[in-house]
């Protein structure tokens, strides 16, 4: 097993994505913000213990492939190995996230009832917001009750409607 993370830069019509993995696993998938992709870095870096970090275009290829045929829409779900970290209420939100069928929406509240926790649909937002794998954990197809697009924090408002809008459109196989 590799002591290193390697990452990239990936280009997409919703702006620059940073993508991390260790060992082939995908472990974060988010808006490129410098800054808030070097603090990510050194999170890792004391999660796993591991010291060395290496931009390596190489190993995220099918990433790059599966993003540019969702973009095009030729895909709708997602074969790339990932890996989540976080609190085991975040991994059960995650976990409902994943089974969101592509091209629907649902509320915070819907999600909050599908993990028996009806009340809790501000700490089910506020862990999709702590969503590390955005568009192949679709934290993008929650909005609020009332049908408005609330929060995205990987990106903003604008990049979770062009998402669910990409969504909408017919897939073209």
């Amino acid at each position: 097993m590799e002591n290193i993370i390697y990452t990239n830069i990936i280009k997409s019509p919703i702006g620059d994505l940073f993508a991390a993995n260790i060992n082939q696993e995908l472990i974060i998938l988010s808006y490129y913000e410098k800054d808030i992709a070097k603090e990510q870095i050194k999170l890792l870096q004391k999660e796993y213990k591991y010291t060395e970090v290496i931009e390596n275009k190489k190993d995220f290829e099918l990433l790059e492939k599966e993003l540019d045929e969702y973009f095009h829409h030729h895909r709708t779900s997602f074969t790339v190995p990932f890996k989540v970290s976080g609190t085991t209420f975040q991994k059960d939100v995650w976990k409902v996230l994943s089974k969101i069928p592509y091209g629907k929406t649902i509320s915070y509240k819907e999600e909050a009832i599908s993990i028996n926790k009806a009340s809790a649909f501000r700490a089910v937002a506020n862990a999709n917001g702590k969503n590390k794998i955005i568009i192949i954990i679709p934290c993008h197809r929650v909005i609020s009750s009332s049908g408005k697009l609330s929060g995205y924090s990987s990106g903003g408002p604008k990049v979770k409607e062009f998402l669910i809008n990409l969504e909408k459109k017919k897939i073209l196989f």
